[in-house]
């Protein structure tokens, strides 16, 4: 599986560093894919004045079906302008991409490239909140999304701007993986709080992490890869240096969740996720999770 990324001109680092980090640190916990890079320019250079060297141009790409090639934002004035518009060779070359079946992705106004090859025709999208109405009046056939993260439509994703393709990056690593690796992604990346596509919903991996208290951390770790054993507050508070009385204190104030609710929502969760592969036991499962027998398991997931 390969991660392209288009460098254009006047790229906003961010939208390009921030899901490229994803990946890098997807491929730390053993996600086995490429990361590449490529443009339509010779020396590209970002909106900070960065310059890049030795970016291959996109004709060299060898993408298959399923994998992801990204198109980032860039500056405004450029996106509007006739250089931007003149691409037409590029554009020609994303609409080719996706009949494929390559996943093409937009972060910020990099969707503007997705309108131009007519990839937004009678889809749902999004962009930046500053070039929602810029992009619809542009692309009439879009039905272009306000107040969303990110759309996936077909294998076409649109971001809003600047750190939603952080939020897209780790989405697509939920599709391809599971939720306990995506939380294993964020950690590393000092991720806590994730906003999916639509920002209503939730992963409790990532849950009640919105502190910065590096012991109360460390136990949410511990626990997430512990599912299955007893799990006493002793033995946590034994970890982090903390009496059972105090880290059961700071645990809930920091979280705002119990550690026993903590961990029968984690419990709860990768029981879910096991129950998809139709070869587990209820017996099986619940033993993997930290319940005593199936039927505990089965009253929990009810409640």
């Amino acid at each position: 599986m390969k991660f392209a990324f288009i460098v254009p001109s006047t790229v906003e680092l961010l939208d390009l560093s921030g899901p490229v980090q994803v990946f890098v640190e997807a491929q730390f916990q053993g996600l086995q894919a490429d990361i590449e890079f490529y443009s339509y320019l010779s020396e590209p250079v970002s909106t900070a004045g960065i310059g890049f060297a030795n970016v291959r141009g996109y004709q060299e790409a060898v993408l298959n079906e399923g994998d992801f090639l990204f198109v980032p934002g860039m500056s405004n004035d450029y996106v509007i302008g006739e250089e931007f518009k003149g691409e037409r060779t590029f554009f020609e070359w994303l609409r080719k991409m996706a009949d494929k079946k390559v996943n093409v992705c937009s972060i910020c106004n990099g969707a503007f490239a997705l309108g131009e090859a007519g990839l937004l025709d009678n889809r749902e999208c999004t962009t930046h909140w500053r070039r929602v109405e810029s992009l619809q009046r542009r692309f009439p056939k879009a039905k272009v999304l306000t107040d969303v993260m990110y759309v996936k439509s077909d294998n076409i994703y649109s971001s809003a701007g600047i750190s939603a393709g952080i939020d897209l990056a780790l989405g697509i690593l939920e599709h391809l993986k599971d939720p306990r690796f995506v939380h294993k992604v964020a950690r590393g990346l000092v991720v806590y709080h994730r906003r999916q596509q639509s920002h209503s919903q939730q992963s409790v991996y990532l849950d009640f992490r919105n502190h910065i208290n590096p012991k109360i951390h460390e136990v949410q770790d511990y626990l997430t890869e512990h599912l299955s054993e007893e799990n006493s507050i002793e033995t946590l508070a034994a970890r982090v240096a903390m009496s059972p009385r105090n880290l059961s204190r700071v645990f809930k104030e920091e979280t705002g969740s119990t550690i026993i609710e903590y961990l029968t929502r984690l419990r709860k969760e990768h029981a879910r996720t096991l129950l998809n592969n139709p070869s587990y036991t209820m017996e099986y499962v619940a033993s993997q999770c930290g319940f005593k027998t199936a039927r505990q398991l089965q009253r929990i997931l009810k409640g």
